[in-house]
């Protein structure tokens, strides 16, 4: 039974409850002053509450996804991901598994497209992280087999997992529903989490004698995606989206290499990169490196190349609302500027679903196969 089942979820409740019932049944019996009365008292109300606290944390990772499993809240995922060191292969993305979406006639790909589970290695940054592709059905119909497809790299937030993205904001779905809609043409999704050297959260940068994640994200992933499923080679064939640390990361990157990258979304992004014991050291005292981790530095600093971006935030419930209003003003030149500014929304899977369709639509409109 994995972590976000319902099955652990309802055992949780009913444990729950259970306990309260048997808390009110004994409680008169355990009313003495002795000692073993006093330890049935706090035996009784501390399992009960455990229990309650535990029911409440797997509701809340089930509707936020905050940890995919057991073994990544109890920090035992380290079967990939790591920082790796080896001669590369010609083959730079491995698919490990290969799932349907679930749409009537799912099962075949033509259908209902393809999800796959990945392992992607970098040459320059000697990086491997896992991921997830969505290929739209498109891709297998025949109509389409000599012809290009747009793609975006989509990354969720710290300390989020990859799966975060399929599950919690449905973006293989909701991509599927709007080209079928036709809303939106059809577009490959390659989905990580932004932690590609767990537990420690690089937020996408090259750390000095550390893990290279901006020349990963930015470098090694682009040119596996051209070379292993069909993508062109022009800014205008490749996006970049995110969410919380996400959304830092592709309006960053984006600003970064616009040679690379024709449109970069910040869902809820912030502008600097974070500074906490989760991050460590990440510049070692470089303050060109630490302006260059900074958004609104880099934006406007930015040369014009007709780079797109997207940016979200709300009225209230958001604290980037300020950042978000001052990089809208920092971009200038052929570079253009959209956004979405909902009236309330929190910093979570809630807020970000309500903006994944009309921004999937708007970035189709700014991409071309």
């Amino acid at each position: 039974m994995g972590l976000t089942s319902n099955t652990v979820l309802v055992l949780a409740i009913i444990l729950g409850v259970l306990l309260f019932a048997v808390t009110v049944w004994f409680w008169p019996r355990l009313s003495g002053r002795t000692w073993r009365a006093l330890l049935g008292r706090i035996g009784l109300l501390l399992v009960t509450q455990l229990a309650l606290f535990a029911a409440v944390g797997l509701a809340a990772n089930k509707s936020f996804l905050f940890y995919g499993s057991w073994a990544d809240l109890f920090g035992q995922q380290t079967s990939m991901g790591k920082v790796v060191d080896h001669s590369m292969s010609n083959n730079d993305i491995k698919v490990v598994d290969k799932q349907s979406l679930d749409v009537p006639g799912g099962a075949k790909p033509q259908v209902g497209g393809q999800i796959l589970k990945v392992a992607i290695t970098g040459p320059k940054s000697k990086i491997t992280s896992p991921g997830y592709v969505w290929l739209p059905p498109e891709y297998f119909q025949p109509h389409y087999k000599n012809k290009n497809f747009p793609a975006s790299i989509v990354l969720t937030g710290y300390p989020g997992t990859a799966e975060n993205l399929i599950k919690g904001l449905n973006y293989p779905m909701t991509a599927f529903k709007q080209a079928k809609a036709g809303k939106m043409q059809p577009m490959i999704l390659v989905m990580l989490r932004p932690t590609i050297a767990p537990p420690r959260d690089t937020e996408c940068v090259d750390i000095p004698g550390g893990p290279q994640t901006e020349t990963f994200f930015a470098q090694d992933l682009p040119q596996a995606i051209q070379t292993t499923f069909r993508v062109g080679k022009k800014p205008q064939n490749m996006g970049f989206i995110g969410n919380s640390t996400g959304g830092y990361c592709a309006l960053k990157i984006a600003a970064h290499y616009p040679q690379t990258f024709g449109a970069g979304v910040g869902l809820s992004a912030y502008y600097q990169a974070a500074d906490d014991p989760t991050t460590g050291d990440l510049f070692k005292g470089d303050d060109k490196l630490k302006k260059r981790a900074d958004v609104l530095h880099s934006i406007e600093h930015k040369k014009p190349a007709g780079t797109s971006f997207l940016v979200t935030t709300s009225e209230k419930g958001e604290d980037n609302l300020g950042d978000t209003k001052k990089f809208i003003k920092l971009v200038k030149g052929s570079d253009r500027v959209s956004s979405i500014i909902l009236d309330s929304g929190g910093h979570n899977f809630n807020t970000w679903r309500r903006e994944i369709a009309p921004m999937l639509v708007w970035l189709s409109g700014r991409m071309q196969a």
